[in-house]
């Protein structure tokens, strides 16, 4: 048996069986590190070196907006600023079948487009939402579907702080990644409004009228709207304008959209101390675990580049003669196998070392991959048994929502985005469209 494939199966084989034992990933990808770098870079020389690369990854200045853009989401939630845009939203629409549930896939999208942080939007609208709708009568798989999916939608919405780490990790442009996501992400919430309508037009029984809903004409309807809706997009509005004309880079846009995010609640006065306090706890939590997890990354890469695996798994792949269709295809299944057990994090640092090299070798265009890639992990959020916006539903739905209901409520969600990812697949101008038109 060749060098490299002892060292593939030492480093991937043993990453993946102890990520599938419950080791946290941090720590699983650290371990492995140690003894891959003791193996196959020279005893405590490879130790060293470990030492060196692991505090020279997590100080890259490309990491910046991985904080900033969890910071905005956390002052927005704990300013109850969330709230407020959430009523806006609500007295826009109209009496439509399904009315709740279509104001969640309208409010998510709007989170989205202020929030980086996927659970945090789900637990809050979890927390908000499925209560009321539960108490109208909705049933649970139609109260609790259209909110575990569109905080999948959060992941491809700009800003998202997993899309800087995958664009960290794999070498893929930032700015490119973040607009690419747009039209996606926008896609798939109409997709949701649509099959909502549909399917309580044809079964009635899963929502019920609307008719007794708080209606609301004139100024009354649309003044949530100018007074907290348009002020928060203002925000996505700041971000992604200054991205896409090349105003300012991804690390700038986040400061950017941080301070535009305080602004807005100092003026609105509900940045409190105790409020200030939470949301800087909760960045410094996120954002510590994220680059705890970079620095395993990183090291485990070139680990897996010095001992020769990583060259002979792309011999092996493009030697075999396959297409370059067919390659993507099979990289796009093994993220979607992989989303069944493990996160998105550990998907990015099993497959990143191998995939980004195959990538370069065949010309395929980064930013249509990555969006890719970005589809198939919002794919692992909603995937049974163990996604993570399943368990994020799981903790915040009341007793009488059942593990069976989310499990069937999230089941036409993962068909679209699967639907998605095909049309993404096969119309690569749905994904790099924008980053063309907007340089």
């Amino acid at each position: 048996m060749q060098d490299w494939v002892i060292a593939a199966w030492l480093m991937l084989g043993g990453s993946t069986l102890l990520l599938f034992i419950g080791m946290p990933v941090a720590l699983t990808f650290i371990t492995v590190n140690i003894v891959g770098a003791w193996l196959y870079m020279g005893g405590e020389i490879g130790l060293s070196q470990l030492a060196r690369s692991s505090v020279g990854s997590v100080t890259a200045f490309s990491l910046t907006p991985i904080p900033l853009f969890v910071l905005m989401g956390e002052i927005l939630f704990h300013t109850g600023l969330a709230l407020k845009v959430i009523e806006g939203i609500e007295r826009l629409i109209r009496r439509l079948p399904g009315r709740l549930a279509i104001v969640a896939v309208v409010a998510g999208t709007v989170f989205s487009a202020i929030s980086g942080s996927t659970i945090a939007t789900t637990a809050m609208l979890g927390s908000l939402l499925l209560p009321v709708m539960l108490s109208r009568g909705y049933h649970p798989q139609l109260a609790t579907g259209p909110i575990m999916a569109i905080g999948a939608v959060d992941m491809l919405i700009p800003p998202s702080a997993l899309t800087v780490l995958l664009g960290s990790l794999s070498g893929i442009s930032i700015s490119k990644l973040l607009i690419g996501g747009v039209l996606p992400g926008v896609i798939l919430s109409i997709a949701f409004v649509l099959w909502i309508l549909l399917r309580v037009r044809f079964t009635p029984s899963l929502a019920p009228s609307s008719e007794n809903d708080p209606y609301y004409t004139g100024w009354d309807r649309w003044k949530p709207f100018f007074f907290y809706v348009l002020p928060t997009l203002s925000i996505f509005g700041v971000v992604v304008g200054a991205l896409a004309w090349g105003w300012a880079t991804p690390t700038e846009c986040a400061a950017l959209g941080a301070f535009a995010t305080l602004v807005l609640a100092i003026a609105y006065r509900a940045l409190t101390f105790d409020a200030l306090l939470k949301a800087l706890k909760g960045t410094a939590g996120i954002s510590g675990m994220i680059l705890f997890i970079i620095l395993g990354a990183t090291t485990f890469a070139q680990i897996l580049s010095f001992s020769g695996a990583s060259n002979g798994l792309v011999q092996l792949v493009t030697g075999q003669g396959w297409s370059t269709g067919a390659v993507i295809a099979g990289m796009m299944l093994m993220l979607i196998f992989l989303g069944v057990f493990v996160d998105q994090v550990s998907m990015m640092m099993i497959t990143l070392p191998i995939f980004m090299p195959i990538v370069q070798q065949l010309n395929i265009d980064p930013v249509w991959f990555g969006i890719m890639f970005l589809i198939c992990m919002q794919l692992g959020l909603l995937l049974p048994p163990h996604g993570l916006l399943l368990m994020t539903m799981r903790g915040v739905a009341p007793p009488a929502v059942t593990m069976a209901h989310i499990f069937r409520a999230v089941v036409p969600y993962v068909v679209m985005s699967l639907l998605l990812l095909a049309a993404v697949f096969w119309l690569p101008r749905i994904a790099t469209w924008l980053p063309a038109l907007l340089g």
